[in-house]
């Protein structure tokens, strides 16, 4: 029974991450009808501007605001260089867009940066754990979880208390409505890039802390889970994508823990059919979007 416990607080670690990233998959979505593949990229160049600023003697808790900060401008930077230019333009090219963006910026990480993981020296009390009773929590656990915890509390805050919010809102129920209310398109748009930047820095953050390093592809199987989690979750759907983050966390840690180990090798594609599994009990995801927008 230990042993469950334990995983299950490993599961919702792991599936908080996801979360994070599922949501600010679908805050673009929402509003663009757009799925980001560069949002991995968001994760990588908040991770290396973690990197460089405390290998330049920035103390650590002046680091992390740096690369949440650097994660925001390269996101509404993303929005003005690349998907502003082609908005309105169908699916295949915002996705085509996604996916070039992707490949650019993987290629200058690999360029002008390294190939090779770079790691960062992060406080020595991140690998500490603390235990509760034979349960045994690790701070980077820890601080995933109350972050998941902090960044949904907010969001849910954001959406129905600020004005902002309440125009992403309504612009992911009728854009051209939205527009016709005075509500400048561009603003709401560059806000949705931030909050989705702002989510990818903090899953970042916490992907970094448990790997000590960065590299130029660290955001691609990430962005590929949350993905996943939010077609899981109902594509579009704020609550739908974070429930997607979650159950995606505990099939991939249940399985890693409990699956037979002559079945390991297939603990992939037995998460993919499970996954699989719901979509067919649920096709529209676990909790579906009202139409194609966020959430009331």
């Amino acid at each position: 029974m230990d042993y469950f416990f334990q995983q299950t607080i490993n599961a919702v670690s792991l599936g908080g991450t996801y979360a994070l990233l599922a949501l600010g998959m679908a805050v673009i979505f929402s509003i663009m009808g757009m799925i980001n593949f560069a949002h991995g990229e968001l994760m990588t160049i908040t991770g290396y501007a973690l990197f460089f600023s405390i290998t330049s003697g920035i103390p650590w808790y002046f680091a992390v605001p740096l690369g949440l900060l650097a994660g925001i401008l390269a996101a509404t930077a993303m929005e003005a260089i690349a998907f502003r230019p082609v908005r309105g333009a169908n699916g295949a090219t915002l996705l085509v867009t996604s996916f070039a963006v992707s490949g650019i910026l993987q290629v200058l990480f690999q360029n002008l940066i390294s190939t090779r993981p770079k790691a960062v020296p992060l406080p020595e009390f991140l690998s500490n754990s603390i235990a509760i009773g034979p349960l045994s929590i690790g701070i980077n656990q820890t601080l995933s979880i109350f972050a998941t915890i902090c960044t949904l509390a907010f969001l849910i805050f954001f959406f129905k208390k600020t004005f902002i919010g309440m125009a992403m809102r309504s612009a992911a129920e009728d854009f051209p409505v939205t527009r016709l209310m005075g509500i400048p398109a561009n603003a709401v748009v560059s806000g949705a890039f931030a909050i989705s930047g702002l989510l990818a820095a903090i899953a970042g953050i916490l992907w970094v802390a448990q790997r000590a390093s960065v590299d130029p592809l660290m955001g691609f199987v990430p962005v590929v889970k949350a993905f996943i989690a939010a077609i899981l979750g109902g594509l579009g759907s704020l609550t739908g994508a974070v429930a997607g983050g979650f159950s995606l966390g505990f099939i991939e840690i249940y399985l890693s823990a409990f699956l037979p180990h002559a079945l390991q090798a297939y603990k992939e594609p037995l998460g993919l059919f499970l996954v699989i599994l719901i979509l067919v009990w649920k096709p529209n995801g676990l909790i579906p979007a009202v139409k194609m927008g966020i959430d009331k």
